[in-house]
């Protein structure tokens, strides 16, 4: 039943071409104690541990943070099947994640015109990987970025203020970057504005306002009387 609330693109993932099946020990990624003291509170971390060490989340990951934490494997493959960003087939080295909800689809070009870049861009379409393994590209839900639409969530960094002519500039830097060493765009709105403030400028406290504690002082001498009692 859990698998059915994925978007449609998730469940159509293809595997990269190079498998990535192995086994996942979370040791090396310094496991604090302090995810053991509630056990059924770490399996969402645990799952993203192994999911960066492993991948995705394979079937291997879910019943080692099983195992670890002494819950049935049932309990861990609910949470692992029920969360979109855990993912159950390998994904390419930028996994490229446009969304597609209506704040992002109105704003600036519209999503729409993204994932037509994208798509003539990578030559794929939604829910598959790139011949050679660099890119998987979904659509999905609200990221949380709305004033900056339209963005695109690629592995941790969001890109903003997206046109275009900007995600194919960018995710052709991914792919030398990939290749020779390149350096990337920095995450964040690719506009130039920072971060979400108006592109047009201050609308309002354009001016540090004159200020001294006699200002909050009152002067109708009705506190007077009370200072002299």
């Amino acid at each position: 039943m859990a698998s059915k609330l994925l978007p449609r693109a998730s469940r159509l993932l293809r595997p990269t071409s190079i498998p990535q099946y192995r086994s996942f020990s979370a040791a090396p990624q310094r496991l604090s104690d302090s995810l053991m003291v509630y056990k059924k509170g770490a399996v969402m971390p645990l799952l993203d541990l192994g999911q960066r060490q492993h991948g995705f989340t394979s079937i291997s990951v879910m019943n080692e943070v099983a195992r670890m934490l002494e819950m049935p494997p049932m309990r861990v493959y609910e949470v692992a099947t029920f969360y979109t960003m855990y993912n159950r087939e390998p994904v390419g080295k930028y996994f490229v994640q446009i969304c597609t909800t209506t704040p992002c689809q109105l704003g600036g070009c519209g999503s729409d015109a993204i994932v037509k870049a994208i798509n003539e861009h990578l030559g794929i379409t939604p829910g598959h990987t790139t011949e050679d393994g660099l890119f998987t590209y979904i659509e999905v839900e609200c990221l949380g970025a709305c004033v900056n639409a339209p963005m695109v969530q690629i592995n941790d960094d969001y890109y903003e203020d997206l046109t275009p002519e900007s995600i194919k500039t960018l995710l052709t830097a991914l792919k030398e970057s990939a290749t020779t060493g390149a350096q990337v765009p920095t995450p964040g709105p690719l506009s130039g504005r920072s971060t979400c403030e108006n592109s047009a400028g201050l609308t309002n406290l354009r001016e540090v306002p004159e200020w001294s504690p006699e200002l909050l002082m009152r002067k109708d001498g009705a506190l007077d009387g009370e200072a002299k009692q």
